[in-house]
């Protein structure tokens, strides 16, 4: 991506060298912030959709637990596993500064319970009061209602291999791609990961997701 970018990552210590350190070897910088426990989930393939289990629950980061970002840096991406890891205090705290913040829709959608993963739109809208841009599932949005509605200015759906949809400034944009036949665990990740990156360039909303959609068929045909 041509992009520098650091990672922020929260896990028990026990499990702070098995997690960090194999992606530290990849070359993005890693850093840790201590924590006492680590969110672990469990997917299964055995039926169609696949079917997710939250096995634990990670710690939650509030304001205090933010780490000191360089000035340098204006966007930051946030990826819960479940509505319970950030509160909305620690959301404000990384928009400090005029930082840009895009949110992982599953942070509004999944309930914080261990077991089998449920999703409902029981979310404090405070949470959204400080996000640039939300990148939902298919089936968050499904759980959210109209994305169009929704009170943040740049709205993402995500059609797995499928392309994207784009929500901005009263626009309905569709990305169509040609699609590719493949497990697609984490395109969801990458297609965060690549409009984060093209926003941060300065590239605006429609064309960033069409970078983040080339970025995910890279991963899925690699």
């Amino acid at each position: 991506m041509d992009v520098r970018a650091e990672i922020y990552a929260r896990c028990s210590t026990a499990d702070r060298d098995e997690l960090l350190l194999p992606v530290a070897r990849l070359g993005t910088l890693v850093r840790y912030v201590p924590g006492d426990a680590t969110a672990e989930f469990r997917i299964a393939y055995d039926r169609e959709p696949r079917s997710m289990d939250l096995v634990s629950l990670g710690d939650v980061w509030r304001a205090d637990d933010v780490p000191q970002l360089r000035r340098t840096i204006r966007w930051v991406h946030v990826a819960p596993l479940a509505r319970s890891d950030f509160t909305p205090d620690a959301l404000a705290e990384l928009a400090r500064g005029g930082r840009q913040i895009s949110l992982d829709g599953q942070g509004l959608v999944r309930a914080p319970q261990v077991g089998e993963l449920r999703l409902d739109d029981d979310y404090d809208p405070a949470l959204l009061r400080h996000v640039r841009a939300l990148k939902l599932s298919e089936e968050e949005a499904e759980v959210l209602g109209a994305p169009a509605e929704l009170p943040v200015p740049e709205v993402l759906v995500t059609h797995g291999a499928r392309g994207a949809t784009v929500y901005y400034r009263g626009e309905v944009d569709r990305i169509r791609t040609y699609e590719i036949d493949t497990d697609p665990t984490g395109a969801g990740d990458a297609f965060s990961v690549g409009y984060v990156g093209a926003r941060s360039r300065g590239l605006p909303p429609l064309a960033a997701a069409r970078r983040a959609c080339t970025v995910v068929a890279d991963m899925l045909v690699a």
